[in-house]
């Protein structure tokens, strides 16, 4: 077995754990958030996304929370944008890092975002080349890699050809998303193996909702193919609209404790993780999906 001597997590919490909570979070409480993270060691935190406020309302701030936080250095803070419009207020807001977001499945791709899966790669190409002049580092997100809410499986070789596209675009690195949760080691391993023969995997990260229990244990087999990106949200932020009552996003807190057990560094103080957490949770009035959380004892919240 070889595993990562280090594994790097890019934590989504603050905004794609957030972006779907019914009632507004305030800037002050994002804020808050982001830089408990940071003080806990992570040094990749989505701070925001710049899409329509229309689309989705808790993202509507996202200007107001890059203003309002202290960057600290060593730490990126990431902003998803959809378009050329979605561009230009991430960089008066001054992000110096985007992320931009596909699909290996067309019917997802058609009713997420309303247009084929080519189409979407078009639309991309004039934002990802105006951010690269503009000196920003784009990374690229690819959803429904291990299964479809609407196509059920979705072919490996089709991962590989969107993943391929977002490199030769100009994306550092390319995320692979279980939007569903529904895959298991064996195919999580056969699909870095699809697409690693085409992206080198020092360019692929992991990211496993855990709806079906599965995300700590695909981020394993993934591991040992070679994967050393890890995306997960603090307290497990983020459902599954997919799957009604469901937990979405793998918990930070559980992805760092086996991590910790492995070996493996991660550079994050899992006390201080906790104790965000445990912040979030409570400001939300709800309990924490983290396993580990959840045997310390915190944010254990009825109601």
């Amino acid at each position: 077995m070889t595993l990562p001597r280090a594994v790097r997590i890019v934590e989504v919490g603050p905004r794609d754990g957030l972006q779907n909570e019914a009632q507004p979070v305030p800037v002050a409480v994002k804020v808050e958030l982001i830089e408990r993270l940071a003080a806990a060691g992570l040094t990749a935190i989505e701070a925001g996304s710049f899409v329509s406020p229309k689309w989705v309302p808790q993202m509507a701030s996202s200007a107001e929370v890059m203003a309002a936080i202290t960057r600290c250095p060593g730490v990126s803070y990431p902003v998803l944008v959809p378009n050329l419009q979605g561009l230009e207020q991430a960089l008066a807001a001054g992000a110096a890092d985007i992320a931009v977001f596909a699909a290996a499945s067309e019917s997802f791709s058609k009713k997420n975002i309303n247009c084929t899966i080519a189409e979407s790669l078009d639309r991309f190409a004039p934002v990802i080349d105006k951010a690269l002049a503009a000196g920003l580092v784009v990374r690229g997100y690819v959803s429904c890699v291990l299964g479809c809410p609407y196509e059920g499986d979705i072919a490996a070789e089709a991962v590989a050809d969107v993943a391929r596209r977002l490199l030769d675009m100009g994306c550092a690195e390319i995320s692979l998303g279980d939007t569903i949760g529904t895959g298991t080691p064996g195919k999580a391993q056969a699909l870095i193996e699809t697409v690693a023969a085409r992206v080198p995997v020092e360019r692929l990260a992991a990211h496993f909702h855990d709806t079906y229990g599965q995300a700590l244990a695909n981020i394993f087999a993934v591991m040992e193919k070679g994967v050393a990106a890890v995306d997960s949200s603090v307290a497990g932020l983020g459902g599954c609209p997919y799957a009604k009552g469901a937990s979405g996003n793998v918990a930070t807190e559980d992805v760092v404790y086996m991590l910790n057990g492995l070996g493996i560094t991660t550079g994050i103080d899992l006390d201080k993780l906790v104790q965000a957490g445990d912040f979030i949770c409570r400001e939300l009035g709800r309990t924490t999906e983290s396993k580990f959380a959840r045997a310390k004892g915190c944010a254990m919240i009825s109601g």
